[in-house]
């Protein structure tokens, strides 16, 4: 079969859906040399990849935006087969769908946060899932779902059938170690850290990441307890994010919070591992990637109890409610502060990353797709 995907998340963003597409289809070109596939990108040529004989690349010269805004505002009529040739498939791991001629169609769903939590996104982002995201899923022969709660939450919200909808849980890069003492000496130096212990977030600035909580949980630990603990937030900024500035400086936090803006990938794995506790109270989440990562890296995770996020932690982080910021920092505290329950996190969290492999993925995702073709949608 012929086999077209869209891959320009992979070619424009580094994080999530990025690096999910990327990590994802990298594993099913090591597990499938025999289906023919076509790796669609707008704006760059994935081409820069190299890509085994049976995957090829077509690209457009105009950015995703320009072809969004031809696919799902202007509602243009063109098939993605003008650009990638004939399909059997297409598989979009971005949401929405473009317009397909013949072509069976799989579609991934991240998550519904512009539903559970519209107040929580840019005004720009609601509005074009909105309008774009349902008429993808009437559309899709097959959804793909990161975890059960997003599968839930297509049924609750958008009145999905079920049997549409297949969970295909994404796993950790094995870059994702312990990283040697050099390593994260040399992190803590790039982006001017220090030598205090520090705990860590990983996230994009948006309300939806649960900062400000965040914050006052930390303050409160440095009022309680007195722990001499810097606070590390790694990730860009992202939309609403004035209320985090804010609350550092009404808490008098001053020169105890590093804001590092967006890290290189290459640099996460020392930054998790120099981290004495991965703090991470997401609102909501469609999987959870960082609460995995810190613990491939081997630090003990506090984690909001929402959404996907137990699923991704299982028992090997202490679950607290997103809204509760004295549940919050009392884990906080005791995890820096009890070193046997920070040993036992640590040893649950290598097992409990072990449980999710790409090649796993792309079995389940290979499977899909046969299963799409031969109209098994059923699941």
């Amino acid at each position: 079969m012929r086999i077209g995907i869209d891959y320009t998340a992979a070619v424009r963003q580094q994080a999530g859906i990025g690096r999910y597409t990327r990590s994802l289809i990298g594993a099913l070109a090591r597990l499938d040399q025999t289906n023919d596939y076509v790796l669609f990108s707008a704006g760059r040529d994935p081409a820069a990849h190299e890509w085994p004989p049976n995957f090829g690349t077509r690209s457009v010269p105009l950015s995703d935006r320009h072809m969004s805004a031809i696919w799902h505002k202007l509602r243009i009529p063109l098939p993605i087969e003008w650009i990638t040739g004939p399909l059997d498939l297409f598989h979009s791991p971005d949401f929405v769908l473009p317009p397909v001629r013949r072509a069976r169609t799989v579609l991934t769903i991240h998550d519904l946060s512009f539903l559970r939590h519209p107040e929580c996104s840019s005004p720009s982002l609601l509005s074009y899932l909105m309008r774009a995201v349902p008429p993808s899923l009437a559309r899709a022969d097959l959804i793909l779902a990161d975890s059960e709660s997003t599968r839930r939450d297509l049924v609750e919200l958008l009145s999905v059938d079920p049997s549409r909808i297949r969970v295909i849980y994404p796993a950790v890069d094995p870059t994702f170690r312990p990283s040697d003492a050099a390593c994260v000496q040399g992190v803590r130096e790039l982006y001017a850290i220090g030598e205090q212990s520090y705990i860590l977030s990983v996230g994009t600035l948006q309300p939806r990441k649960n900062y400000v909580r965040l914050l006052q949980a930390f303050a409160q630990i440095r009022r309680d307890s007195g722990l001499p603990h810097h606070l590390v937030i790694a990730g860009g900024p992202g939309w609403l994010y004035e209320p985090i500035y804010q609350a550092i400086q009404d808490l008098a936090l001053g020169d105890s919070v590093h804001l590092l803006g967006y890290v290189d990938e290459g640099d996460l794995p020392a930054l998790y591992t120099g981290a004495e506790l991965f703090a991470f109270p997401s609102l909501y989440e469609g999987f959870g990637f960082p609460v995995l990562e810190a613990m491939a890296c081997g630090t003990p995770v506090v984690s909001a109890d929402s959404s996907s996020l137990p699923e991704a932690a299982g028992q090997a982080a202490l679950l607290v409610p997103p809204t509760d910021t004295m549940a919050l920092a009392e884990a906080m505290g005791r995890v820096l502060s009890e070193s046997h329950t920070r040993a036992e996190l640590i040893r649950r969290g290598y097992l409990q990353c072990r449980r999710f492999r790409w090649e796993d993925a792309a079995r389940s995702l290979l499977t899909s797709y046969i299963e799409t073709l031969n109209g098994e949608t059923h699941v």
